[in-house]
């Protein structure tokens, strides 16, 4: 009737047998709704671990659907979800854990209690008649033993050695109480054993059926799954915690290399710089070095240029007496010049009489 009734809502919707009016307000459920156990859907629900125990928790009050459970598996959103449901099926358990170590610890605690001998009643009049004769025979024979012992009768003290042994062996069993029925109760608990999964008393040494069936209960996989499932949680947590750090130490360290590769290549920008300015003063510097030799050269040109026609057009003029203003221009770009010749005069050129 169940699989039939799964097989409509699957094929039909959960709202087919809805009227109109009911369908306006009705709304669908989805696995993603506050209204749905989250823990369930991921992993287990605790509420469905301890049915009928002593740690009974009761009903969950979310839905548990297998429909909602598979559409979530199924969900492309399904990864981005699954966190959020371990961390409060965690924190749940993890309230649930704590409760169970306090009920242990107490259990230890009872365990460790030394068992208190209870007070011994008051001897009987008859007894404690007794009780005292036996003391004075004792003490009567313990005078004869040491007159024996100082005679040297060493024989007839042993004899009454033995019989003051015998007598306070019966002092000791006439004074012993009974066997009290609360110290025989307390012995017989010091005997149970404490299972630290569930925090069960169970008897030590007990059969093997019994323990069998403990392990197998209800309550002791209910808790074993609690806490495998919290130490699973804690490693997952700190493995992506380790994960997180060395992506981090990764990162910086590529941070780090990227800022060294930058600084170099600064650094060779700056000496490729230095050089380029170091080739261009030196290129500069040969330039004024050139220039100035071609000064020299043009200088020496010059010089030698007007030195030649500077005394042809003496002897020239002194000949014919024309191109004065030939003599004169040569003349005054001989005294442009930078070497002066007016203090040379040409062997050819007549000296004129003052």
């Amino acid at each position: 009737m169940d699989a039939q009734r799964a097989l409509l809502d699957e094929l039909m919707g959960s709202a087919r047998n809805l009227t109109e009016e009911e369908r306006k307000g009705y709304k669908e459920i989805t696995w993603d709704d506050k209204e749905v156990c989250g823990a369930y859907m991921v992993r287990f629900c605790p509420h469905d671990l301890f049915v009928n125990t002593r740690s009974d928790l009761g009903p969950c009050s979310k839905i548990h659907d297998p429909k909602l459970k598979e559409s979530f598996e199924e969900s492309p959103r399904h990864d981005a979800y699954v966190p959020k449901f371990e961390a409060e099926l965690a924190h749940f358990c993890e309230k649930l854990v704590m409760d169970l170590d306090r009920r242990v610890k107490r259990g230890r605690e009872r365990l460790a209690q030394e068992v208190e001998p209870a007070p011994a009643p008051p001897l009987s009049a008859e007894k404690s008649e007794q009780l005292s004769v036996l003391e004075e025979k004792i003490k009567n024979l313990l005078e004869q033993v040491e007159a024996l012992g100082e005679a040297g009768k060493v024989d007839e003290a042993e004899a009454l050695m033995r019989k003051v042994d015998m007598l306070n062996s019966e002092k000791t069993a006439l004074a012993q109480p009974p066997q009290n029925d609360k110290v025989l109760m307390l012995a017989q608990e010091k005997k149970m054993a404490l299972c630290e999964i569930c925090g069960s008393f169970l008897v030590a040494n007990d059969a093997v059926e019994r323990t069998q069936s403990h392990v197998t209960g209800k309550q002791h996989i209910g808790y074993g799954m609690v806490r495998d499932f919290i130490a699973e949680f804690k490693e997952s947590k700190e493995k992506a915690r380790e994960e997180e750090r060395l992506a981090r130490e990764k990162e910086e360290e590529e941070r780090r290399k990227q800022r060294e590769k930058e600084q170099e290549d600064r650094r060779r920008s700056n000496s490729s710089d230095r050089d380029r300015y170091r080739d261009r003063d030196r290129d500069r510097e040969r330039d004024r070095y050139r220039e100035r030799d071609s000064d020299y050269e043009r200088s020496r040109e010059w010089n030698g240029r007007g030195s030649r026609d500077g005394g042809r057009g003496v002897d020239y003029r002194s000949r014919n007496g024309r191109d004065g203003g030939r003599d004169r221009y040569r003349d005054q770009s001989r005294s442009r010049s930078p070497v002066r010749h007016s203090h040379r005069r040409s062997p050819r050129s007549p000296v004129r009489p003052y």
